[in-house]
């Protein structure tokens, strides 16, 4: 029991003292009987809102009520994070499975850990929870990433600190946000895995990744056999390029060049390993093109 005389020396410490005495936090309550930051508290589920930069909006119903029959037996054992918004009235900062699979279950109240923070602390602090949840999948994490880059302003260095996770780890995630809706819906569900979807952004054209995505689907393929799939079309690609495109010699540069500057107009010149080629002139009007006549008939 708190006497008068530890009462007024934890006034006289100031609000840092209060929030971090263990006299206030045995009760989860100050001495005034408020629930003060730092505390864990018994709170009303009712009186706890949802935190309004929740990054994860889809929850599976069938484990939420495995969850909610769990909490019925064992309670709750992780507690639920919130900040105080008011006088009985709390905002949701973590633990939104913990909080509704509570609701699903019956209780009325909710262990629960008070926190001071802004609406950027909220939110950084709602997507590193989620983040570092075993069961969010790539698309969620890499959501999560990017809100957190955008939001916060964070670059991937403060990132990586933050999260504790490598900065090429997270530039990988990133990149999974450049893949067709289809691919990132695939890998949202569970259709396809993280490894199949980084094959895929090996690939350049949308509809080959599309195709390849149809292929892995309908043929169960391994991320092996895509990665060989993958390599095998990038490197029949570069061929078509490299036959397509032969590098031009600089002597035939130097003479596209001398043409283009004597018509006084762009000057094309192709040449094959054959040694076929052709010479395209451009003109802009009739004007340019009378030019360019008169001087090849000089010439």
């Amino acid at each position: 029991m708190t006497t008068k005389k530890s009462t007024k020396r934890v006034l006289g410490r100031g609000l840092d003292a209060i929030l971090s005495s263990p006299d206030t936090d045995i009760t989860s309550k100050d001495i005034s009987g408020n629930y003060v930051a730092g505390a864990i508290a018994e709170l009303d589920v009712d009186k706890i809102d949802a935190n309004p930069f929740q990054p994860r909006t889809d929850f599976d119903e069938l484990m939420l009520h495995e969850l909610a029959e769990s909490i019925k037996i064992q309670g709750v054992i992780q507690p639920v994070t919130v900040r105080k918004m008011g006088y009985g009235h709390f905002q949701l900062i973590a633990g939104e499975r913990r909080l509704k699979a509570c609701k699903i279950a019956g209780l009325k109240t909710i262990p629960s850990f008070i926190r001071v923070a802004n609406d950027e602390q909220m939110l950084e602090m709602a997507l590193i929870e989620n983040i570092h949840r075993q069961n969010l999948n790539a698309i969620e994490v890499a959501i999560s990433y990017k809100r957190l880059m955008d939001e916060c302003d964070l670059t991937q260095e403060k990132l990586s600190e933050k999260v504790g996770k490598n900065r090429t780890t997270i530039t990988n995630f990133l990149r999974l946000l450049k893949l067709p809706p289809e691919i990132q819906i695939a890998l949202r569900d569970g259709s396809i895995s993280m490894g199949h979807a980084r094959a895929l952004l090996s690939v350049e054209q949308e509809g080959t990744q599309l195709r390849l995505l149809k292929l892995i689907l309908d043929e169960n393929l391994s991320v092996r056999q895509v990665e060989k799939l993958v390599r095998e079309m990038n490197h029949s690609e570069n061929r078509k390029k490299k036959r397509k495109n032969p590098a031009l010699p600089e002597k035939y540069i130097k003479i596209s060049s001398e043409l283009s500057h004597l018509l006084d107009t762009k000057v094309s010149l192709k040449r094959n390993n054959n040694g076929t080629g052709s010479i395209v002139i451009s003109f802009k009007d009739d004007e340019k093109l009378a030019h360019v006549v008169s001087v090849l008939e000089k010439k």
